[in-house]
């Protein structure tokens, strides 16, 4: 029985100390390209993943959804291949190749066993330096991207974010925005805006790489080192300074929609990705409604109450400050009643200390729950990108438990004061204006 003991001791330990260890190497090339290389050869798979700094952060406001268009289109033709081409390579080799734009950078991303990884590599740069924007392609990606925006338009979660967003930050932000732009704002957009956009900022030293997966440093050096110094650096224009127009009192917008359920989202501005408060806001979200069931709004509105199936608060951050929000969805007649109850907790957790068992199970479950971040090659690569992104060190994974072993009750009382506004928040809701009534 000691031993079973023994064992079962060693295994944790050794899972608790190796689960957070990243060891992967970093590199910086003269044209300011970093590039992280990360071996693991339990799988005959390789992930390439480039972060290029480029979104909405760099498109005027009358372009919205260049960045978003431009990345859309790199795999839509090249110098040396066409669209069809390079979707038959794609599935001959059994890879995958995307893309996707955020509201902070873009992510080109392929996934290519190990014994076609020279065909792939050759295949991905390729695509990343040598795109041809063709005309046809162009317009074809736009009657795309706009049916997909028109046919959003009749999701109520979707409206009700595009009103939250809109309203906060105002459309001259990038973050009030829609990352895929309008329909005016898209038809507006040419081949020279596409072409001048990508030179400027498709460049190495405005770039990450992570490689993941079954490849040694030789074969990393092989593959990767001719196609990275052939591509040239450029000075990077600086991302515009943007006003935010904090809410000087509370807003209550009502998009009235014939739903038997209202969508409602409640917040405000929040933090930057790089807030040293970031860690104690986390656990203190946790505990009033990032926390799923054991959360504060979760047991009183579902399970106390009953009158939501679900309802979540959230940090998001980013480069530049994102939003607190709280989002549910409820019968129309009780929105009312759901959103005094929100007001209550939040007041509530920002005057009563949590208890032990709240601190220590939202902590438990942060650090718990971490592993699962980097459990895979895809996740791993995302991992080292964000971490360099957001300038967090090479061994966040590493300090990221003591971090959330630091807070204390004392703290989230604090950033609760500090980062939740109960006399100026917006309250956007879509739903039947008629059975929601008269908010105040």
């Amino acid at each position: 029985m000691k031993l079973l003991i023994k064992i079962l001791i060693y295994l944790l330990f050794f899972l608790k100390t190796s689960i957070y260890a990243i060891d992967a190497n970093r590199f910086l090339f003269d044209n300011g390209i970093v590039l992280f290389h990360y071996e693991r050869h339990k799988l005959p798979i390789v992930k390439v993943k480039v972060l290029i700094k480029a979104s909405p952060l760099q498109e005027p406001s009358q372009k919205a959804g260049l960045a978003n268009l431009v990345a859309e289109l790199l795999t839509e033709g090249t110098e040396n291949r066409t669209a069809e081409q390079i979707a038959e390579e794609i599935e001959f080799i059994g890879a995958e190749l995307s893309v996707s734009t955020t509201r902070d950078y873009t992510i080109l991303t392929l996934s290519v066993l190990k014994e076609h990884i020279k065909e792939g590599i050759e295949l991905f740069f390729d695509v990343l330096l040598h795109p041809s924007f063709p005309s046809e392609e162009i317009e074809r990606k736009k009657i795309i991207i706009k049916g997909i925006l028109k046919h959003a338009e009749e999701d109520p979660t979707y409206m009700a974010s595009k009103h939250f967003r809109k309203i906060l930050y105002g459309e001259d932000h990038p973050y009030g925005r829609v990352v895929e732009g309008t329909e005016k704002s898209i038809n507006s957009i040419t081949r020279d805006d596409i072409i001048k956009f990508y030179k400027t900022y498709y460049r190495p030293n405005n770039s990450i790489i992570a490689v993941v997966g079954d490849i040694t440093d030789k074969e990393l050096k092989t593959l990767f080192y001719k196609y990275l110094q052939t591509w040239k650096k450029r000075k990077i224009p600086k991302i515009p300074k943007y006003n935010i127009p904090l809410l000087n009192k509370t807003k209550i917008i009502v998009v009235n929609r014939e739903l038997k359920q209202a969508n409602i989202l409640f917040g405000h501005i929040g933090i930057k990705r790089n807030n040293p408060d970031y860690y104690a806001i986390s656990v203190m979200n946790y505990i009033l409604g990032g926390g799923g069931f054991v959360s504060r709004l979760m047991n009183r509105i579902r399970e106390q109450m009953g009158l939501v199936y679900d309802v979540h608060s959230l940090f998001s951050t980013n480069l530049l400050k994102g939003v607190f929000q709280i989002n549910l969805q409820t019968k129309n007649s009780f929105a009312k009643k759901v959103i005094k109850i929100i007001k209550e907790e939040l007041r509530k957790i920002q005057t009563d200390p949590v208890t032990e068992t709240e601190l220590s199970e939202a902590k438990s479950y942060l650090i718990g729950s971490f592993p699962r971040r980097i459990d895979t090659l895809n996740k791993i690569a995302d991992f080292l990108l964000l971490t360099e992104f957001y300038h967090l060190g090479m061994d966040y994974d590493k300090k990221y438990p003591k971090y959330i072993n630091f807070v204390n009750s004392k703290d989230i009382i604090r950033v609760a004061k500090k980062y939740i506004h109960t006399d100026k928040y917006l309250i956007v809701i879509v739903g039947d204006a008629v059975k929601i009534g008269t908010l105040k």
